[in-house]
C-alpha cells in the first residue's frame, strides 16, 4: 500500500518547528490554542503529564503530515489501438510429443518447449492484439484476439498434445488464422504458423484457397517447422511464406527455436507507445483522522480535574 507514497507538500515540515518553538518559548500560551477562552485559567499551573504530551503532540505531528498530503501516483495504461493483430497458430498433433528437443531437458517433449517458448513472445507483444489457433486433425480457434495477455498466456498453457486430433491439418490452420484476423482493423496482421509435419489430415481446404484467404486478408504468415528437416516439409512452409510476403524457418533445438521467435519479434517490433495516465490516490485524510481523535482526546482529558 505504501510503495511510492511520496508528499506532495514536502515543505511543509517546516511546520514543526513552530510548535516546538512555542512549546520551549511560550508555553503558558500554548494552551490558548486548543481552549480558545481559557485565559482565566492561565494562572493556574498546569502539570501535565506524559499522557497529555503524547496526545498532544501526536496530533500535532499528525496534522501536519495530513498537510504535507501523502499521495500515490498509480499509472493507468489504455488498450493501444493501433498495434499489430497476431495469430499464433500452434501443431498440436501427436508428433509433438516427441522427446530430445531440448538438449538441457531430452525428457521434455517439442510441445511442453515450444508452450514455453511461445508464452514468452507473447510477454513481449505488449502492445499487440493476440490469438490462437490450434491444430491437428482439424484446426480451431482456441483464443479470439485479445489485448490481455494474461488470457493467452492461460491458454497456452492449458493446451496440450492430441486436443485436436492426431493428425495435421495444416492447410486448415492457414484458412483459419486468415478467418481469426478477418475482421480486424490493424494495418499489419500476423499468423505464426509452427508445425513439426506436413499436412496429413486430408482435410476440406486445399492449399490455393488457404493461401488465396490469406492474401485476400493481408495476413503475412511467418511458418516454423520444428524437429529434424525431413519431419517437415520445409518447401511447403517457404512457398506460404513467400506467398504471403513472410519468412519460412527451422528449428533443430529449442535454443534455434527461441532465436527464431526473437527474431520474428524484432522483424515486427510495433512502434507505437502505450496511452497511459497518472492517477493520484491522496492519503491525508489517515492522518488528518487520527489527528482529530488524539487532539479531541486532549482536550477532554485537559479538563478533566484529574489532569488539572
Amino acid at each position: 500500500m505504501f510503495d511510492g507514497l511520496y508528499f506532495e507538500y514536502i515543505e511543509y515540515v517546516a511546520f514543526i518547528t513552530l510548535f516546538i518553538g512555542c512549546a520551549l518559548l511560550c508555553p503558558m500560551r500554548l494552551p490558548s490554542i486548543y481552549f480558545p477562552h481559557s485565559a482565566q485559567f492561565l494562572e493556574k499551573s498546569v502539570s501535565q503529564t506524559k499522557l497529555l504530551s503524547f496526545l498532544k503532540w501526536m496530533g500535532v505531528i499528525l496534522l501536519i503530515i495530513a498537510l504535507m498530503s501523502p499521495v500515490k501516483d498509480e499509472e493507468v495504461e489504455l488498450d493501444p489501438k493501433d498495434g499489430f493483430d497476431i495469430a499464433l497458430v500452434i501443431d498440436a498433433s501427436q508428433s509433438m510429443i516427441a522427446r530430445g528437443f531440448n538438449p538441457a531437458n531430452p525428457m521434455q517433449n517439442r510441445f511442453d518447449v515450444v508452450k514455453e517458448i511461445v508464452s514468452s513472445f507473447v510477454k513481449e507483444r505488449v502492445n499487440d492484439n493476440l490469438g490462437v489457433v490450434v491444430f491437428g486433425k482439424y484446426s480451431f480457434v482456441a483464443a479470439p484476439l485479445t489485448y490481455d495477455k494474461n488470457i493467452i498466456s492461460r491458454v497456452v498453457d492449458q493446451l496440450y498434445i492430441g486436443m485436436a486430433g492426431k493428425f495435421t491439418a495444416l492447410f486448415e490452420s492457414l484458412a483459419q488464422a486468415a478467418n481469426l484476423l478477418h475482421n480486424s482493423k490493424a494495418k499489419t496482421k500476423i499468423a505464426i504458423l509452427l508445425t513439426d509435419g506436413e499436412n496429413t489430415a486430408g482435410g476440406k481446404v486445399p492449399l490455393e484457397s488457404a493461401l488465396e484467404l490469406a492474401k485476400k486478408n493481408g495476413v503475412r504468415v511467418y511458418t516454423i517447422g520444428i524437429g529434424a528437416p525431413h519431419e517437415y516439409n520445409g518447401e511447403l512452409l517457404k512457398l506460404i511464406a513467400d506467398e504471403t510476403g513472410g519468412m519460412a524457418f527451422g528449428a533443430q533445438t529449442s535454443s534455434q527455436l527461441e532465436k527464431i521467435y526473437e527474431k520474428i519479434d524484432e522483424l515486427e517490433k510495433s512502434e507505437i507507445e502505450r496511452n497511459s495516465y497518472s492517477y493520484k490516490h491522496y492519503y491525508y485524510t489517515y492522518p488528518l483522522f487520527f489527528s482529530f481523535l488524539f487532539l479531541l482526546a486532549y482536550v477532554y482529558l485537559r479538563n478533566r480535574k484529574e489532569f488539572a
